[in-house]
């Protein structure tokens, strides 16, 4: 086997790549190569497209991508793109869509659009120097930065404002400068952090001309600029309602004990952090879906989820319920900051499908969907576990996966997808099931033929 450590790897081919990879890491080369390029796409010019995405690209990895039916936003019909792999998520978000299409569907409320950036440095100086000095300049970061927004402002954004925050109460001489942005319809990232850039070279270069200030107060050390992917201030609210009789399903729960278990479901997962976070867990598959299959980064909304989640000083539920009145209420508040301009959005072809297939929504239209998208699957969880159980559902759809690993035929899933209808799944049973349908035993399950 050939040495592991390689300098250049990045200069090398794609070819060059997989040939030093397979030689490196597998046994059977030529079953490597074959696995690697079954996932090229056969149009070169959107394979070419897809390897210059990241870097080091050796393929494909194929995520499905499903469509969830009949969302009710606002007044207005959606069918929502959802990429993941997870089974039972696409069916949940259906099934919640379709049910409460027959009570409203979902409203929503964009609370705000706002993000935030940072300049993030030391000074060692007197803080009330600092502070004068900053209100004496605070016009230069906008002017200076005047070329760098021209076009956001004639969308309608730029920068909304810039502070000084001092935070030596957690760092010895650590301060910030935080400007809040509006984007408009792009995620906005490389405008912001170029924002901070210059205001960070407008900042240290007066602070070093301005005569109030010692040499060494003057040895300003920026540490970084950077936008913040937690953003409390871009927050969507989704929520549906209904009186409660309305929530009779058939399920053979009265739709007031169905309440009552829901809304406590809710409030557990609200002052209980271990049952929040796979409560939460359920919220972001259907969020992120849709993120997904959009071109939005998911990474960003589940670490701004998360700490919004956390922002109490208590992980806890990003849903609530209340049931008064007579009337049966559950909503979502999160933090989304989306595009739908910009990136992948214009090179993605999936995306731009995505996109037009939602109408072409602006960034506000998008968080009210994925907020629409998020509420729904938390509600089929819930609904599961509070009466048939989670089980029952997932199982059902997690069959066709065991019945692909044991490598059944179209006629063996047939059959078997017709016992489990009146029969409980689990994994040992669809394998029993499968060897009495092929004829074989237990023991010859997993052996693969010459």
């Amino acid at each position: 086997m050939a040495e592991k450590r390689i300098k250049g790897f990045s200069k090398l081919s794609k070819e060059g790549k997989i040939e030093w990879l397979v030689n490196n890491y597998f046994d059977n080369q030529e079953q490597a190569y074959k696995t690697l390029k079954k996932y090229w796409n056969s149009d070169a010019k959107l394979q070419k497209l897809h390897d210059e995405f990241i870097e080091n690209t050796i393929s494909n990895f194929y995520t499905p991508y499903g469509v969830a039916p009949n969302f009710k936003v606002d007044g207005k019909m959606f069918t929502l793109p959802m990429a993941i792999e997870e089974s039972s998520v696409v069916a949940a978000a259906s099934k919640s869509a379709s049910f409460w299409l027959e009570r409203g569907g979902f409203r929503t409320t964009i609370i705000s659009t706002v993000k935030i950036g940072h300049v993030h440095f030391i000074y060692p100086g007197d803080p009330e120097k600092l502070h004068s000095f900053f209100e004496s300049v605070k016009e230069r970061f906008f002017e200076d930065t005047s070329s760098i927004t021209a076009n956001m402002r004639a969308r309608g954004g730029g920068i909304q404002s810039i502070e000084l925050r001092d935070r030596t109460d957690a760092i010895d001489h650590y301060y910030q400068l935080e400007a809040r942005f509006e984007t408009c319809d792009s995620m906005g990232a490389n405008f912001i952090n170029s924002c901070l850039e210059q205001f960070s070279k407008t900042f240290t270069e007066a602070l070093a001309k301005d005569h109030r200030f010692t040499e060494a107060e003057k040895e300003v050390q920026v540490i970084m600029c950077i936008l913040s992917n937690y953003t409390p201030e871009c927050l969507v609210r989704a929520e549906v309602s209904c009186p409660i009789e309305d929530l009779d399903d058939g399920s053979g729960i009265s739709p007031e004990e169905f309440a009552s278990k829901f809304a406590r479901a809710v409030h557990i997962a609200e002052v209980e952090p271990y049952r929040a976070t796979t409560h939460n867990k359920g919220i972001m598959n259907g969020i992120d879906a849709v993120i997904i299959a959009t071109g939005n980064d998911f990474r960003a909304v589940e670490a701004a989820c998360h700490t919004y989640a956390s922002s109490s000083g208590q992980y806890t539920s990003l849903t609530h319920c209340t049931v008064q009145n007579g009337k049966f209420r559950f909503w979502i508040e999160v933090p989304l900051a989306l595009g739908t301009v910009g990136g992948l959005t214009t090179l993605h072809p999936l995306v731009k499908f995505s996109l037009e297939m939602l109408g072409k929504p602006t960034a506000a239209e998008l968080m009210s969907i994925v907020a629409s998208s998020g509420l729904a699957q938390n509600f089929a969880a819930l609904r599961a576990l509070v009466t048939t159980g989670i089980q029952k559902g997932h199982m059902k759809m997690h069959l066709l996966n065991i019945l692909n690993q044991l490598e059944a035929t179209e006629a063996e899933k047939a059959i078997i997808i017709d016992h489990f209808k009146h029969n409980t799944v689990s994994h040992s049973a669809a394998v029993q099931k499968f060897c009495e349908v092929r004829g074989i035993e237990k023991s010859e399950v997993g052996i693969k033929k010459s």
